[in-house]
């Protein structure tokens, strides 16, 4: 891929760390199907090929209080973690709240960081499609220590442990990224890039003309519909329009989108493994 982008300087590669996937970028369908040839022929390379993965999350509905106890004896000092937490959900972006609630020195002050590495770490893989969970706030309110047995280790393990059971019950929902696009279109083909917005779940904040004939839409679009809108765009428009996207926020899914998203996921993992 180096030697290929320093050949032709319009090829663009970079790294999805979220992913896992490198992203190849250039001027059209055929100018990547060329540098996947190239790769294929010139080089020798084995190249799997597929369409970008979108960077769903997952969240809760309700709230809910769950116990989590990590215990280990083997002969010896053993490990012994005991908390009680409650997780409740925020608003979308509002990201992850901890709030140490214990009372009585229930838990040790030295344990309550690793308790909180622990929700956060488990965070990262969530139960109903191995996304990452946001928006929640995690309360500890009680726990129990082991004189002996205890340690950061063994309440760091029972934090670990609390998320899966809470999700079971918690009303866990699928979050997908929802992109701002501006599209700038002429006249004549304003009605046609509306519709094609429409078919792509698309919501239309609004349209203005910004002089030469030109109109510019306004529009929130799942991210997921976006991945080939380039060339969809340039097709509908014989290759006069133009578009900027950015990240704005998540919406839950459900339905047949949930369905289809949890399932391509779980074929991943399968493949994985």
């Amino acid at each position: 891929l180096g030697a290929l982008r320093e050949e032709d300087p319009t090829i663009k590669v970079q790294v999805d760390h979220e992913t896992g996937q490198t992203l190849l970028s250039g001027m059209g369908e055929l100018h990547l199907e060329i540098i996947i040839d190239r790769l294929k022929r010139e080089f020798g390379a084995n190249v799997r090929v597929g369409k970008p993965h979108v960077s769903y999350r997952e969240t809760i509905k309700k709230s809910s209080d769950i116990e989590s106890k990590y215990a280990r004896q083997s002969g010896g000092r053993g490990q012994y973690g005991h908390v009680k937490v409650r997780y409740e959900p925020l608003e979308s972006g509002s990201g992850f709240v901890f709030e140490d609630k214990t009372v009585g020195g229930s838990i040790p002050k030295e344990y309550i960081n690793p308790i909180r590495v622990g929700i956060e770490e488990s965070m990262q893989d969530g139960a109903v499609a191995g996304y990452p969970v946001v928006d929640i706030e995690v309360n500890l309110f009680d726990g129990k220590e082991h004189p002996v047995d205890s340690s950061e280790m063994s309440f760091k393990l029972a934090a670990k442990g609390c998320l899966k059971a809470v999700l079971e019950k918690a009303s866990p929902t699928l979050l997908e990224p929802i992109m701002k696009l501006n599209v700038f279109v002429d006249d004549q083909y304003l009605g046609d890039v509306l519709s094609d917005l429409s078919s792509r779940r698309g919501r239309v904040l609004g349209q203005e003309a910004i002089g030469g004939g030109i109109q510019q839409i306004n529009a929130e679009v799942p991210q997921a519909e976006l991945l080939k809108y380039a060339i969809d765009l340039r097709s509908i428009t014989s290759g006069t329009a133009s578009f900027e996207v950015e990240f704005d926020h998540y919406n839950p899914i459900s339905g047949k989108i949930a369905e289809t998203v949890i399932a391509e996921a779980k074929a991943r993992k399968e493949a994985a493994e």
